[in-house]
């Protein structure tokens, strides 16, 4: 198992870039919003999501104000990754289009003949799935071997060929990224690394739509953000915009697994680190390496960094839940870093900004 030299740790590249070797300029996430919103208006179930105002959830963590962003019903799909993948494959159908030049363009089969390829731990499965349905396209999921049936059958509803391959996510990884180099198919990670970034930013830029969201709800600025993070991609994409639009005043916290400490302890290498850990109960952030372009934004926008514990997320989950905020430990992962009062200097002068990701498996 790794070791996880502190659970907190203050961002020292904050505003700068990490010194990766040999790179002349690191590749950040995109802040363009708007292209997200025209693209998306073309799938059938996008709709904005809601932001609550959590007065009871604020006086149980003992902040002033709690803003959260509810991605459960997003899409039909029930977590913020519908935006990613969907958007990514919109934009491909798209320069499909522009290329052919129709006088009437024809969505539903811009991508006939094409395969996207992918592998998930979760949700980024079923958005690959639905984007490529909606664009005349074929989609194959890779799932380890610990992925629940249920998920595999859910793939499958949306048209999806799904093949099991490896005892964790970065097995099944490496088998997808195998499959698309022999057949020629698209691969559409939502993480990045070294020659592999520019699907997985589009993916990120998806993301965006949920910031520009927020931030039009919003009628000032948070005190806090808190981003529970996987690869990163949700969070940076996030704080990237929050940056843009909010500027440095309000405080970004990123949170992790304790036994997927990716993002804090690259952070504290200066490096993109892969790091070692049990399977955590937050499944959809259990990842032991960071995208690349995510880390390169976060180094630059987030302060602070913490890891919480397994059972942090699972009790956290749980009292959401019971408040009428049900979840998963993944979903609530920010809320939990709140809950169990990680985050310094947040209290009753606080107004904090997080992030509902996703709904519980059950439904």
């Amino acid at each position: 198992m790794g070791v996880v030299l502190s659970n907190t740790l203050e961002n020292m590249w904050r505003g700068k870039a990490l010194p990766v070797g040999g790179v002349a300029a690191p590749i950040l996430p995109s802040i363009n919003a708007a292209a997200v919103a025209k693209l998306l208006t073309l799938c059938p179930r996008h709709a904005v999501t809601p932001l609550i105002d959590a007065d009871d959830l604020a006086q149980e963590i003992g902040v002033g104000q709690l803003w959260i962003k509810d991605e459960r019903a997003r899409m039909g799909l029930g977590s913020f990754k519908a935006l990613g993948a969907a958007y990514a494959i919109a934009r491909e159908a798209a320069q499909a289009l522009q290329e052919e030049t129709p006088e009437e363009p024809v969505w539903d089969t811009a991508l006939q003949g094409r395969t996207f390829v992918t592998a998930s731990a979760g949700n980024h499965g079923l958005s690959v799935a639905a984007g490529a349905r909606l664009f005349g396209a074929h989609a194959v999921i890779f799932l380890a071997e610990t992925v629940p049936d249920a998920f595999a059958a859910r793939l499958r509803e949306k048209g999806a060929e799904v093949v099991r391959a490896g005892s964790d996510y970065e097995a099944s990884m490496a088998a997808a990224g195998a499959a698309a180099e022999e057949n020629g198919w698209s691969l559409l990670s939502d993480s990045s690394w070294p020659g592999y970034t520019e699907p997985a930013r589009a993916v990120m830029e998806g993301y965006l739509q949920l910031a520009a969201e927020t931030a039009t709800q919003m009628d000032q600025a948070p005190t806090h953000i808190v981003l529970q993070a996987g690869v990163g991609g949700m969070a940076a994409a996030v704080a990237a915009y929050a940056r843009h639009v909010w500027g440095d005043d309000p405080q970004i916290v990123v949170v992790e697994p304790d036994v997927a400490p990716a993002l804090i302890e690259s952070i504290r290498a200066g490096q993109l680190v892969d790091t070692l850990g049990a399977v955590s109960c937050m499944g959809r952030l259990d990842c032991k390496t960071p995208s690349l372009v995510a880390l390169n934004g976060l180094a630059c926008d987030a302060d602070l960094f913490v890891t919480i514990s397994e059972e942090e997320g699972a009790e956290a989950a749980q009292t959401l839940t019971r408040m009428g905020y049900a979840t998963t430990p993944s979903g609530g992962a920010g809320l939990a870093a709140l809950l169990t009062h990680r985050i310094p200097n947040c209290g009753a002068d606080a107004s904090v900004l997080a992030i509902l990701s996703e709904g519980r498996e059950d439904g």
